[in-house]
C-alpha cells in the first residue's frame, strides 16, 4: 500500500471516528431531552390530579429547557450532515433523530398545556378527579419511556409494544370522555371544569401518538422502510 493510500484510510478512519463520536453525544442528548419531557408529564398529571398550581408552574417554566435541547440537538444534526455527508443508513439515523426531538418537544408542550388545564380547573373550584386520569397518563407515559428505548437499542420489539399499546390509550380515552359527558350532563355546575377535563385527557392521548411516532421513526430507521404501524385514531 501506497503511502498516500494508507494516508487516505487513515483519514477517512478518523472521519468516520469522528462521527460516531458526534452521533453518540447526540444521542445522548436526545435521550437526556426525552427524559425531560417524561419528567414534565409526571408533575403536569399530579399537578392536575391534585390541583397544585405551585406545580403546575414549575412544568410552565421548564418547558424552555426542553426547547434549548430542541435548538441545540436540531442545530448538531444539521452541523452532521454538511460536514460529513452521511449516506444510507447514517443519514437515516441522523434525519430520524430531527424528527424524534420534533415529537418530544411536542410531548414537553402538552404536558404544558396539562398543567395549565388544572389551573384552570382549580380557578373555577372545580374537581379533576372525576374520571381516573393516571390510569391513562400512565399508559402514555409507558409508551413514550419505550418508544425512547426502542430508539436507544434500535430495538423493533420495543417498537411493536408501544404500537399496541396504543390501543388501550385509545379505549381509555372514549371511557373517560364518556364518563366526563355523563358527568356534564348530572351536574351542570361542573360544564366549565369538565371541559377543560376533556382537554386534558386529550392532551394525554396526543402524548401517546407521538410515542407512536417516535416508534414509526425507530422501525424507519432499523430497517428502511416508512409505513404507518398503527391504525388510524378512533373517534
Amino acid at each position: 500500500m501506497s503511502a498516500s493510500s494508507l494516508s487516505k484510510q487513515l483519514e477517512l478512519h478518523h472521519t468516520r471516528q469522528v462521527f460516531d463520536e458526534e452521533l453518540e453525544a447526540l444521542e445522548h442528548d436526545l435521550l437526556e431531552m426525552g427524559a425531560l419531557a417524561d419528567e414534565m408529564v409526571k408533575l403536569s398529571v399530579e399537578s392536575l390530579v391534585d390541583l397544585d398550581v405551585e406545580k403546575a408552574l414549575d412544568v410552565v417554566q421548564r418547558d424552555d429547557e426542553v426547547d434549548q435541547h430542541d435548538l441545540q440537538i436540531e442545530n448538531r444534526c444539521l452541523k452532521l450532515m454538511a460536514l460529513h455527508h452521511p449516506a444510507a443508513s447514517d443519514l437515516r439515523t441522523v434525519g430520524t433523530a430531527m424528527k424524534v426531538i420534533t415529537d418530544i418537544e411536542r410531548v414537553a408542550d402538552l404536558a404544558v398545556d396539562i398543567a395549565k388545564a388544572g389551573m384552570k380547573i382549580e380557578k373555577v373550584l372545580g374537581d379533576s378527579k372525576v374520571v381516573d386520569i393516571p390510569r391513562m397518563a400512565s399508559i402514555a407515559r409507558s409508551m413514550f419511556r419505550k418508544a425512547l428505548q426502542a430508539y436507544a437499542k434500535r430495538d423493533l420489539d420495543l417498537v411493536r409494544e408501544v404500537i399496541q399499546m396504543d390501543d388501550q390509550v385509545d379505549d381509555l380515552y372514549r371511557e373517560l370522555r364518556a364518563q366526563i359527558h355523563a358527568d356534564m350532563v348530572a351536574e351542570s355546575e361542573h360544564v366549565v371544569a369538565d371541559s377543560w377535563l376533556l382537554l386534558a385527557i386529550h392532551h394525554i392521548e396526543r402524548i401517546a401518538d407521538h410515542a407512536v411516532n417516535v416508534a414509526e421513526r425507530v422501525s424507519f430507521m432499523v430497517t428502511g422502510q416508512f409505513k404507518q404501524l398503527a391504525r388510524e385514531d378512533v373517534p
